[in-house]
């Protein structure tokens, strides 16, 4: 199937917004809008937001990515993973209005990206999908917990550490040091905020799952400690395991992969899960 490259522009509070949208000859009525990890513009690391948008629209899905204000070739003040809900609304105004053929949106995220959809999609009925890949969820407290349990395993069971430890590389007070901080900091109470304090970050994401009625693609790299921190979060907690539980939530494991999809076969994965779960609703 052939497909159009289309470079586009769109106003979001007095400021122009640039991005690209990947057009099938027949497209489906449901588009994807790429969410990207911040900060970070519309191509994505080692090129797969490009290269994702144009694999779904080669199987009919018309795509667009986008620079949110202040990044890439769009105008405008830089803004924060959990502030740039304008920025979507802009683009599924333009999307859906634009004369491409789409009357609804499926949100595609990553890490800060996929915070970011969850925090948009409970507001805009044209939403009908959100994919959450490698979601953002972090604390200093689950962080520490997580680098323990997977990154410290893992590197004990590596060849290349007991080679550094017997050759005399191994800087035992400096990784002593970071493990007992990392053990400090497991160890230590989440903070909390005063009366008037902003909801913690895992907080406005599980209400924005619970409130979200439309379908859900959980994606996860088996080597990646920000998705290992999501999957140890919904391990110790009934709510998120409850609204991960309901049947509009899919899910899907790289076990190989790291955060990024970075070699080909990873990112082909990606599409191919993301093509299907389109597909089947």
């Amino acid at each position: 199937m052939t497909i159009e490259q289309r470079a586009l522009r769109f106003q979001c509070q007095g400021e122009w917004l640039f991005g690209v949208a990947s057009l099938p000859a027949q497209p489906n009525k449901r588009g994807v809008i790429v969410v990207v990890g911040g900060p970070q513009y519309r191509v994505g690391s080692h090129r797969q937001f490009t290269l994702l948008a144009r694999e779904l629209a080669m199987q009919g899905t018309p795509v667009l990515r986008f620079d949110y204000r202040g990044m890439g070739d769009s105008a405008g003040a830089p803004q924060p993973f959990d502030d740039i809900d304008d920025d979507l609304r802009a683009a599924i105004d333009h999307f859906t209005g634009g004369g491409y053929g789409v009357s609804e949106v499926v949100l595609w995220g990553l890490c800060d990206g996929a915070s970011a959809a969850l925090f948009y999609a409970p507001q805009d009925p044209r939403v009908t999908g959100v994919v959450l890949a490698n979601p953002w969820a972090r604390s200093a407290e689950g962080i520490a917990k997580t680098t323990l349990k997977h990154y410290y395993r893992r590197r004990l069971l590596e060849p290349a550490f007991w080679k550094k430890m017997f050759s005399g590389r191994f800087n035992a007070a400096s990784a002593l040091g970071s493990f007992a901080r990392l053990l400090g900091a497991a160890a230590a109470a989440p903070a909390t905020g005063g009366a008037c304090a902003a909801p913690p970050l895992r907080e406005r994401m599980r209400g924005g799952l619970a409130q979200f009625k439309g379908r859900v693609l959980l994606l996860t790299s088996g080597i990646d400690l920000t998705a290992q921190e999501f999957l140890e979060m919904e391990k110790s907690s009934p709510e998120w395991k409850s609204l991960l539980a309901r049947p509009q939530v899919s899910r899907q494991v790289l076990p190989d992969a790291d955060h990024t999809f970075s070699r080909r076969a990873w990112r082909d994965q990606v599409a191919q899960v993301t093509a299907q779960w389109l597909a089947c609703w």
